[in-house]
């Protein structure tokens, strides 16, 4: 009779008692990049939105400027009421030809998530929270 082995546990064939505690430890790493990842996610998102609310509140204060009045309200109407209109050139009378319409719009964005915390903290300046100033111009031929 040949002589017979010992017997492994099926655990042990699989690294037993010394992989334990490996996933755990794992998910530990993995989960707050992967949150980190969710994270930025939203804030691109939300602050892509807030930015293409800026340029068309810039484009609309252009329109509204080339046929000679004040954009003002109409612009924190679709940037929000934070929005500050800068640089405005209204044309002097309203179907006179030629220059253009000018406005120029900044809006402060603020992060929901940890990420504009991390931002702030990886760039080095800003505010501890991280706020992102978002502008643009709208040009319009007066009309």
């Amino acid at each position: 009779m040949a002589p017979s082995r010992p017997r492994r546990s099926a655990g042990a064939a699989f690294g037993g008692k010394r992989d334990r505690g490996a996933a755990a430890v794992e998910a530990a790493f993995v989960f707050p990049i992967l949150l980190l990842i969710v994270f930025g996610i939203i804030d691109f998102g939300r602050m892509l939105n807030a930015q293409m609310n800026v340029t068309e509140a810039a484009q609309q204060g252009a329109r509204i400027a080339s046929f000679g009045d004040r954009p003002d309200d109409r612009v924190r109407e679709l940037a929000g009421d934070d929005a500050r209109v800068s640089a405005i050139r209204v044309c002097e009378v309203a179907g006179s030809a030629g220059g253009d319409a000018r406005v120029t719009v900044t809006a402060s964005f603020e992060f929901v998530t940890p990420v504009g915390v991390l931002a702030a903290m990886v760039s080095g300046g800003g505010s501890s929270r991280g706020d992102v100033t978002l502008a643009s111009s709208g040009v319009m031929p007066c009309s």
